[in-house]
């Protein structure tokens, strides 16, 4: 059992794992003074302990002790150089545009023009009168730095983070409730779930319902060389594709190859500029989706189809909407050489039925009712498929009358999962204005926009308005029948008051990893103090090279008017950048910072501020970048020596971007400058800078998150479906719903099973 790894992912749920048993904790014994010790060190950064955990503590060894210890403060980024290129950047250096002109026209015609400077280690000449280079850590005008820091300040932090005890049955219940979610896994659950694969063994009587979800174990099971144990995964030919692409591309979803090799030529043109760049991408992105199986590749894909669960017409309609992404496949696996061995009798006749086309679509036959207009037919054939019918409600709702399509899915409804409906919930209010932008983020990583549909026009705004009403109120009257057909001997409930302000998790998904929390997009933290520091810290475990990142924010103020705090306007009204750093040193990385005053931007009638990254010099966002901001009732300190301004203890909110994440921007909070809150969202664009990133589609995916339905609402949903009484405190509550559940995403998604 690596206990580093259980350490890591109990991190993310506020936990420390120790391998013990609870019944073993003894509740009357003092810390001991390595106990002592490390809870000081848990305090510096940023953390203190329950009271369950810190009699736990006891029977912990002193070298696990310092083992956990290591493991946060390598979490928390102690170790990493946190200096900026400006010193003490709190206080302005003045440097203007005419400084790096001037020194433009000095390093070009060099000292024989008769500039007198100051030559850096990086070669650059700095006249007499241009930068203040005794404020700098690095060259002003080319952004190297040539100091780093080794130390961080801490326990500034002014709000202690509790972290809880997990035991293994802790992990093991993460574990079978990360399998069994009944929403898709983002980044964050999705790592952690691969990590607890490899430490656990997968429960005979684990429900694993969504398709992403069985594909990361079926991979993982292939890998363990138990291809037998993951055919009892694979229920459909779909089921067996997803996973050969999941295998090739690294995606779960199955798009056509054209479509990936054309969005890889597109992307990678906005990534790096020169057209050629693109090609050679897109000539990458065919070579990687070249079909070469081995013997046993072949073996296995063979076997998996022949024991599918559906006959012959059954498994061919399922393998048509992907043919010719099948015909390739069949060729490739040397597939109808293994359905003429003995054995593989199914195989030849699914094979045999596919080939002949001998089966009618289902899509085929709904494609006729709808283009004839035969509302009566077409909704008896979505009847038949009550997931494909939540998908195409609001469109049937324009085309075939509110009425009609309401009382015909109201008939199925029940028999949805819980989180459809709830999509459905949170999506009417803006499908049906035809004023709102809506947003779809495929898989390849870049938000686009999508117009509203055209039928709307037809229907005047108390008929929009009415089709709102019709679907909030059927998925409210089907969650209140799930809830009361749950039963519980309950007669209380407590429903924290934070969780109000997080919504449930039914559609948007990020694609970073939070390594010391579990919050959804869409929650809201406040701000304790007048000020705000963002934070972007890059290039860890690179050798010292170019890589220049950015860190941005851009202010929306009265009128319609902008303001902006980047690498070219290191000042602005209510925020202050620690300037810009265009490489980095070997191996620890570097950062930057962007303060911002809650006062002056109240003074300046700021309504949002929106918090961007960008990778500036290479294609993407570098791997294991951290992005994130600090907050804190007390004052932060700025080095006046280095410019460190990183105190893991006020760290509020901290992401990291994954492998194989090929976003060129990412806006990963918003300021709600009037309410004094942040809101936490990740939305990728695909530009240099943060004029990249579209404000219309921001203020969209913002409208979105606040109009989604919260855990608190849901909660409430429940308790008046059950008859529960809600009470003020915890102790007195039969069913208590706190924020440290709230931190299992996949424990909330239960709520939707019933």
């Amino acid at each position: 059992m690596n206990n580093e790894i259980l350490t890591r992912v109990a991190l993310r749920y506020r936990a420390v794992f120790l391998d013990i048993n609870r019944e073993d904790i003894n509740m009357r014994s003092e810390a001991s003074v390595p106990v002592l010790a490390f809870t000081k060190r848990l305090k510096e950064n940023g953390f203190c302990v329950s009271e369950e955990l810190l009699h736990a503590l006891n029977a912990v060894p002193a070298d696990r002790l310092a083992e956990i210890t290591e493991c946060i403060n390598d979490v928390m980024g102690v170790k990493l150089n946190w200096a900026s290129l400006v010193k003490g950047w709190n206080v302005p250096t003045d440097e203007t545009l005419a400084d790096h002109l001037i020194t433009f026209i000095a390093n070009f015609f060099g000292k024989e023009a008769g500039f007198k400077g100051t030559t850096l280690p990086c070669g650059h000449l700095i006249p007499e009168g241009t930068f203040p280079i005794e404020r700098y850590n690095g060259c002003p005008f080319c952004g190297t730095p040539f100091e780093t820091a080794d130390f961080v300040y801490k326990g500034q932090g002014s709000k202690l983070k509790e972290l809880r005890l997990f035991t293994i049955s802790d992990m093991k219940h993460v574990f079978t409730s990360l399998l069994a979610s009944s929403t898709p896994l983002d980044a964050t659950q999705k790592d952690s779930l691969e990590q607890l694969l490899r430490e656990f063994p997968i429960p005979e009587d684990a429900n694993i319902t969504m398709k992403e979800t069985a594909t990361l174990v079926i991979k993982l099971l292939v890998e363990q060389d138990k291809a037998g144990e993951a055919a009892k995964l694979l229920k459909t030919p779909t089921d067996i594709l997803r996973y050969l692409w999941y295998e090739k591309t690294g995606y779960v979803q199955i798009i056509e190859p054209k479509t990936l090799v054309a969005h890889a030529r597109k992307l990678y043109y906005h990534m790096w500029g020169p057209l050629d760049r693109g090609v050679d991408a897109a000539k990458d992105m065919k070579k990687k989706l070249m079909l070469k199986y081995d013997h046993r590749a072949c073996l296995r894909v063979a076997l998996w189809l022949n024991a599918i669960p559906l006959t012959a017409k059954q498994a061919a309609e399922n393998m048509n909407p992907k043919r010719g992404m099948w015909v390739r496949m069949i060729r490739a696996l040397r597939l109808g050489e293994y359905s003429r061995k003995n054995g593989f009798d199914h195989l030849a006749e699914i094979l045999d039925v596919f080939y002949k086309q001998e089966y009618s679509t289902w899509q085929g036959r709904v494609d006729r009712a709808r283009s004839e207009n035969d509302a009566d037919m077409t909704l008896a054939l979505l009847k038949e498929r009550p997931g494909l019918f939540a998908r195409c409600l609001f469109a049937s709702m324009l085309r075939f009358g509110s009425d009609k399509v309401i009382v015909a899915f109201e008939e199925i409804a029940d028999k949805l999962p819980a989180r459809l409906l709830l999509s459905l919930g949170n999506a009417a209010e803006t499908y049906f204005d035809p004023k709102e932008v809506r947003l779809a983020r495929p898989i390849t990583g870049v938000t686009h926009k999508i117009e509203p549909n055209k039928l709307l026009a037809l229907y005047d705004d108390d008929a929009r308005k009415a089709m709102v009403d019709a679907v909030d109120g059927l998925y409210k009257a089907s969650m209140a029948r799930r809830f009361a057909a749950q039963g519980t001997e309950a007669k209380t409930i407590f429903i924290d008051s934070s969780l109000y302000n997080i919504p449930v998790s039914v559609g948007d998904r990020s694609t970073t990893i939070q390594d010391t929390s579990c919050a959804l997009m869409g929650t809201r933290f406040p701000v304790e103090d007048d000020a705000v520091r963002l934070f972007l810290q890059w290039g860890k475990g690179l050798h010292a090279q170019h890589l220049d990142m950015d860190l941005s924010a851009r202010i929306a103020l009265a009128n319609g008017k902008v303001s902006e705090c980047a690498y070219y306007s290191l000042r602005c009204v209510g925020a202050k950048h620690s300037g810009d750093i265009r490489s980095i040193p070997e191996m620890v990385g570097t950062a930057e910072y962007i303060e911002l005053s809650l006062p002056e931007l109240e003074n300046a009638g700021a309504k949002y501020v929106t918090f961007t990254c960008n990778a500036y010099s290479v294609g993407a966002l570098s791997p294991n970048l951290v992005v994130g901001w600090m907050d804190s009732a007390n004052p932060m300190k700025i080095s006046e020596k280095k410019g460190v301004a990183y105190d893991p203890s006020c760290v509020q909110h901290m992401v990291r971007i994954s492998e194989g994440n090929l976003s060129k921007g990412l806006v990963f909070g918003v300021l709600d400058v009037a309410k004094h809150e942040i809101i936490w969202l990740e939305m990728p664009f695909t530009s240099q800078t943060l004029r990249g990133a579209n404000s219309e589609a921001i203020e969209a995916l913002l409208h979105k998150l606040e109009a989604k339905l919260s855990i608190g609402q849901l909660l409430d949903m429940k308790a008046k479906a059950q008859n529960l009484i809600v009470v003020e405190n915890v102790e007195d509550a039969d069913e208590a719903y706190t924020y440290e559940w709230a931190l299992n995403p996949a424990d909330v998604t239960k709520l939707l099973n019933g």
